[in-house]
């Protein structure tokens, strides 16, 4: 789901509210609110309240981090690609 909503985001190339990503959704809003709200105290992603509404945008240079940190420990645990072990 949150993989799902991460690509939402990066595909609409701007921010979007709860229910514009619930839309294409099979679960329900608050659902979609939950996980929303565990990406940015992560910090994967920004959040900005217009009104009574919150959009939500793509933290790129956070997430992109994330990614890096997870190969290499990866690499550093699992050997490289080919299966043979550090």
């Amino acid at each position: 789901m949150r993989i799902s909503l991460l690509k939402a985001l990066a595909c609409s190339k701007q921010a979007c509210t709860v229910s514009q990503l619930a839309e294409g959704s099979p679960v329900d809003v608050s659902v979609v609110s939950r996980h929303l709200g565990v990406l940015r105290d992560c910090g994967i992603l920004r959040a900005e309240k217009r009104g009574r509404e919150v959009h939500y945008s793509l933290s790129v240079e956070e997430l992109v981090a994330c990614l890096r940190l997870l190969a290499d420990t990866l690499e550093r645990c699992c050997g490289d690609a080919t299966g043979s072990a550090p």
